[in-house]
């Protein structure tokens, strides 16, 4: 029987150790992408500098899931370099991801990409989802820079 295999983008922070612990106890093979892999946690580890298609892409082969945590943490200053950071760090991981899976001869099974729900307005009302949600920031939101980030990321 073939071991399964899960990619973990970003997977060097909190969730992305639950999960890698998780994955393993069931008996999977667990690689984590990071900026940083000389840090011994639960998985193996491969390099990838989150921005662009490299050696780190042959581990998408024949996966059975790719999972993407990759970001700056939002907890933090809005600064504008962290304002910048917080938006590349997700876009240009997401764009590296999508595009190491369409040079894949044997793309992963499934591709997760990690999300917010900022996007969606603060409601007591219906439920809102894609297909009828209303983007505009609420008017007690001076800034609409979580759902910028949102609308470019995905």
């Amino acid at each position: 029987m073939n071991t399964q295999r899960i990619i973990l983008a970003g997977g060097s922070g909190f969730l992305g150790q639950a999960l890698a612990r998780h994955f393993l106890q069931l008996g999977w093979e667990v690689v984590v992408l990071s900026r940083h892999p000389q840090m011994q946690r639960v998985a193996r580890e491969v390099a990838w500098d989150a921005e662009s298609v490299g050696e780190w892409s042959r581990e998408l082969e024949g996966a059975a899931a790719v999972v993407n945590l990759t970001g700056r943490t939002v907890d933090c200053r809005y600064t504008a370099t962290n304002r910048r950071l917080i938006l590349e760090s997700r876009v240009n991981s997401t764009q590296a991801i999508g595009q190491a899976i369409a040079q894949c001869a044997q793309p992963p099974g499934v591709w997760l990409n990690s999300s917010s729900a900022t996007i969606y307005r603060h409601t007591f009302g219906p439920s809102w989802d894609e297909s009828g949600a209303d983007f505009t920031p609420t008017p007690a939101v001076k800034d609409a820079f979580s759902v910028e980030v949102i609308h470019a990321w995905e």
